[in-house]
């Protein structure tokens, strides 16, 4: 679920995965925590099973301030484990690796690198219900045109081979149809705007 705060603040969506029947075992697992402060509030309203801590784990998607801005905060109230790719970003207890598979809920994500937005940019991919985290993660490429290196044609072949069918964002609302086609058009427009011969195409 997206928990929302109230206050008037810049601040990325943060998106709280539990599991179906909030078992002990189940890693109730924060995407981002945002910059808006009131979203303690939110998540202490949340029910989160008996005897479980609302937030067990948080799993970063890059390091900017509207994603990680209150994680002092949330590691002080709930005490979660923390993890992000980049091993210079401070309270980090969990430096992530492409290709990782995590616990969150009752599910597994899928760590996926994906540098474009910022070096340390993962996605997170459920594979069983066909669902991507990109986090700022700039993979809808709507016309052709721009400039793309080859890591990022690289991690947008590499998402056009999976089952997405749905997008959730670090802003804005999310793509709960069509998402496959729109990586797929998505990545015929970047190859499109690359000059024949400017980059070493290795799929």
């Amino acid at each position: 679920m997206n928990v929302k705060g109230n206050n008037n603040v810049y601040s990325s969506n943060s998106y709280l995965i539990m599991g179906d029947w909030k078992r002990i075992e189940d890693v109730n697992t924060l995407i981002d925590v945002g910059n808006d402060p009131s979203i303690l509030n939110a998540l202490q309203k949340i029910p989160a099973g008996v005897g479980k801590n609302k937030v067990d784990q948080v799993v970063l998607t890059h390091n900017h301030s509207d994603h990680t801005g209150i994680l002092a905060m949330i590691r002080k109230v709930f005490n979660p484990r923390v993890c992000a790719f980049s091993p210079f970003f401070e309270g980090v207890d969990h430096i992530l690796k492409d290709g990782e598979i995590l616990l969150c809920g009752d599910s597994t994500l899928e760590v996926i690198h994906t540098p474009g937005h910022t070096e340390d940019s993962i996605s997170l991919y459920n594979e069983k219900e066909g669902i991507l985290f990109v986090g700022d993660s700039p993979i809808i490429i709507r016309s052709e045109g721009g400039t793309y290196d080859e890591d990022f044609i690289k991690t947008l072949k590499r998402l056009c081979r999976k089952n997405i069918q749905a997008i959730y964002f670090g802003h804005g609302e999310p793509i709960l149809d069509g998402a496959y086609h729109l990586l797929k058009e998505s990545l015929k427009n970047v190859e499109t705007s690359v000059k024949p011969g400017s980059l070493t195409d290795s799929n």
